[in-house]
């Protein structure tokens, strides 16, 4: 072999642990979202996009791990990098691989259109892992991340501009849990988790005023999804603010996380497509199952 040895391949569960695999399932309802806003009809484009947003996921997690080495390895050292289970050439090479990949998804499905917004997102996520993520504007850039998924739903279409005030309702929720995370490793003062509580419940309050909108069967499932999604992170922010331990910081994280999708659902079930918004949140206990196994933090 020229004296150099062969490199082993990552494991599929060291991959599986660098990209947070199981955090996917909280990222499609955004897409779908989007496109129940946009009015765009369920179908094959859809289902494009979806992909391509898992793919930008997974890619942002990968290059996460990667910026993040050298801390981990003091932090975190059961993380795939330091533990030596993926180098660092690996991780940087699977989030360039699944960057191409997501945008390739995104012209399939939504057409050279969805272009603009695919890179944008693409070029946001690199920023943040690279740049941002340790500033000021780390959870801004965040937010932004998550705002453009949920416009990727409707991208192509001429009707993106239905899908803002969904989008802007993600990105609200995403800089709360952003900020938290903030203190996973270190804890927090009580303030934090209190803040990022009370934003909870402003999120709550801007889906069910975005349903007011629908018709009175499709309220009825949005108001009922917004109260399970401020259920499913308020608990545990509440504890956290009681008792803001890293642990008990952490464990509000992970569920704001989780909140994503009945969030997701109750924006969807206001725009009027209640098929679609109830399979996202009945997929909330799989992930749930799934983070027992793989971090979604």
């Amino acid at each position: 072999m020229s004296g150099y040895a062969r490199r082993r391949l990552p494991s599929a569960g060291a991959v599986a642990r660098l990209v947070r695999a199981p955090a996917a399932l909280t990222v499609p309802g955004d897409v779908l979202a989007g496109a129940a806003a946009a009015g765009v009809r369920r179908g094959p484009r859809t289902v494009g996009l979806a992909a391509s947003s898992v793919c930008l996921y997974w890619a942002g997690m990968a290059l996460n791990d990667y910026a993040d080495r050298g801390l981990d390895a003091v932090e975190r050292p059961e993380r795939p990098i330091p533990s030596g289970e993926v180098s660092p050439g690996q991780a940087l090479a699977l989030a360039t691989g699944l960057t191409a990949a997501g945008i390739g998804l995104a012209a399939l499905g939504g057409g050279r259109a969805a272009l603009p917004t695919a890179v944008s997102l693409a070029g946001v996520v690199w920023a943040y892992d690279l740049a941002l993520k340790s500033t000021p504007a780390g959870p801004a850039a965040m937010a932004t991340a998550r705002g453009l998924d949920v416009l990727l739903g409707g991208a192509g279409s001429g009707r993106t501009r239905a899908a803002l005030p969904a989008a802007l309702t993600v990105a609200a929720h995403t800089f709360a849990v952003t900020v938290l995370s903030r203190r996973e490793v270190s804890g927090a003062s009580r303030a934090v988790p209190a803040a990022t509580l009370a934003a909870s419940g402003a999120v709550t309050a801007a889906a069910v005023a975005y349903g007011n909108r629908a018709a009175p069967a499709h309220r009825a499932v949005s108001r009922t999804l917004a109260a399970a999604y401020l259920s499913t992170c308020g608990f545990a922010q509440y504890s956290a603010a009681r008792t803001p331990t890293a642990a008990s910081v952490r464990r509000a994280v992970g569920a704001g996380i989780h909140a994503m999708m009945p969030l997701q659902a109750a924006l969807t079930a206001a725009a009027g497509s209640t098929a679609v918004a109830l399979p996202v949140a009945a997929a909330l206990p799989l992930a749930r199952r799934l983070a027992r196994k793989v971090s979604p933090t």
